[in-house]
Parts: structure tokens; sequence; C-alpha cells
């Protein structure tokens, strides 16, 4: 018999050595776009930045905030019938 790894609490987040996932996505990101700019010096050091700023406001705000401002703004549309328009704010009766 094998023997499987859990996680220790049901909802922890995935992670990529000692690092969570969408902390990582920023430099990851960032190490794409300066490979293919051809400066991947300046691009490591924002993608550090914009991670270290990521994680920062993450800490601080409950979890999901991140999922809600991108649909509050529009660029993570749901194709749901019960949800809401994200660009409609006032609603009429």
């Amino acid at each position: 018999m094998e023997t499987l790894d859990f996680p220790h609490h049901i909802d922890e987040p995935p992670t990529l050595l000692l690092w969570r996932m969408d902390d990582l996505m920023p430099l990851v990101l960032a190490l794409v776009a300066g490979i293919l700019a051809g400066q991947l010096t300046i691009a490591l050091l924002l993608g550090a930045l914009l991670s270290h700023g990521y994680r920062r406001f993450h800490d601080r705000r409950a979890d999901g905030y991140a999922l809600h401002l991108i649909y509050w703004f529009g660029l993570m549309p749901l194709g749901a019938r019960s949800t809401p328009n994200p660009f409609a704010r006032h609603y009429v009766p």
C-alpha cells in the first residue's frame, strides 16, 4: 500500500516549495515577459516587487478578495445565469 500526502488543512492553498502559487504568479509572468522583451533583469526586479506588493495586499485582506476585485472590474466574467453583470452597479426594481 502506498502512502499519500494530504494537506494539513483542507483549505490550504497550493504551494511550490515555500511559496503560495498566487504569490509566485507575478514573478513568473514578469520572468516570461522579461525573456520575450530581452530585459530579464529589469523584469525580474519588477516581478519581485509586484510579488511582494501582492503578498502584502493579500495578507491584509479577507480570503477571496483578489478574485472579488477581478470580478468587480469585469476581468473574470462568470457564465452562470444567477451571477449579476459586474458592470451593472445599480439595480432598479
